[in-house]
């Protein structure tokens, strides 16, 4: 993701500023992805791997990038208090 659209972006419910998920958080989202384990915020299952991500800098949201897009919507966030095994 281009640097410049990354520094615009923020949560658009806390306005927290947004990072790219590591390649490490990634793995751990998605080994708990794959065993059933995520929900969004709205309650959702998460059922496909993510290639991409933004998380809060305070570790507390994470963003889906679908094909290069950021989805940005409140609902569509996945809470990091469900993942254990997250770095924080």
């Amino acid at each position: 993701m281009d640097k410049r659209l990354l520094d615009l972006l923020v949560c658009p419910v806390s306005k927290a500023p947004l990072r790219a998920l590591s390649v490490g958080e990634l793995a751990v989202l998605n080994r708990a992805i794959s065993a059933g384990e995520v929900a969004t915020v709205a309650g959702a299952a998460v059922e496909v791997p993510l290639a991409a991500g933004l998380i809060t800098r305070d570790g507390r949201v994470i963003y889906p990038v679908v094909d290069d897009i950021p989805v940005m919507l409140g609902e569509a966030s996945i809470g990091t208090a469900q993942l254990s095994g997250f770095p924080r």
